[in-house]
């Protein structure tokens, strides 16, 4: 046996605080609008951050960043004020026959590091070895620790 079912029109809340409800729609159509206008476009290719390790010493910062089989001349690494940015591409590799799987990153990628001192913009020294790139970013001397004597 069915039981008859009655239908209401709306949902709920709007049946219950209908000014309520009306604010909540024009507060999630807002938001959806909010989404779309900053999700990124998808006819762009979007960088991707490679891995990479961030340690402190008294005299610098070392970031090491895994970039394997990427050119030296295809990266870019600037200082500016505490911000440690490194840019560049990994270029897809002409082949023969058909591509059948790809799970290698390729394209764009975006490395940033925001330095907890200010750093000697001017010293920063970056090599390229086996695939790691290893950036030196020495700390202002302001930024070292001083180590004080106590007499008594």
């Amino acid at each position: 046996m069915t039981l008859p079912a009655r239908h209401r029109h709306g949902h709920l809340l709007e049946r219950a605080y209908p000014p309520i409800a009306a604010e909540f729609d024009e507060f999630f159509e807002r938001m959806n609008r909010f989404l779309e206008s900053a999700a990124p476009s998808w006819t762009e290719p979007m960088a991707w951050a490679p891995l990479a390790d961030l340690s402190e010493t008294d005299e610098a910062y070392k970031v090491e960043c895994e970039l394997p089989g990427i050119k030296r001349e295809d990266i870019s690494v600037e200082v500016s004020g505490r911000e440690l940015h490194i840019t560049g591409e990994l270029k897809e590799r002409e082949r023969e026959g058909v591509l059948r799987r790809a799970t290698r990153r390729t394209g764009q990628f975006e490395y940033r590091a925001l330095l907890p001192t200010e750093v000697k913009a001017e010293d920063v020294h970056a090599t390229l070895a086996d695939g790691i790139l290893t950036v030196a970013v020495p700390k202002a001397q302001a930024a070292k620790p001083h180590h004080i004597e106590i007499e008594g």
